[in-house]
């Protein structure tokens, strides 16, 4: 389990927020739409100001631009699943 993970130097930067920060954002502004699923959670974002949401159905959902407003990408069909492929970021570099 973890709380918040900062990883500054992974690509182009991976940030996981904290559990009081996504409930922040949450009640600040809503969820995201995104068609297909009922309740979606911003959790992370990137570097360049992109946002990731896990939906009700567990996948995750990349932001297309630096906005809780504009379109979403799926990016991978579970949290684990993008957590693996950080985690493949990592061992990568030198």
């Amino acid at each position: 389990m973890i709380s918040e993970a900062s990883l500054p130097d992974l690509d182009v930067g991976y940030f996981i927020h904290s559990p009081t920060t996504v409930a922040g954002h949450f009640q600040e502004y809503g969820s995201p739409g995104i068609d297909g699923e009922p309740i979606v959670l911003v959790f992370a974002s990137d570097g360049g100001g992109n946002l990731f949401a896990i939906g009700d159905s567990g996948r995750i959902w990349r932001s297309t631009t630096a906005s809780w407003f504009d379109d979403f990408e799926m990016v991978a069909a579970s949290l684990q699943e993008f957590l693996e492929r950080l985690s493949r970021l990592a061992a990568a570099q030198p």
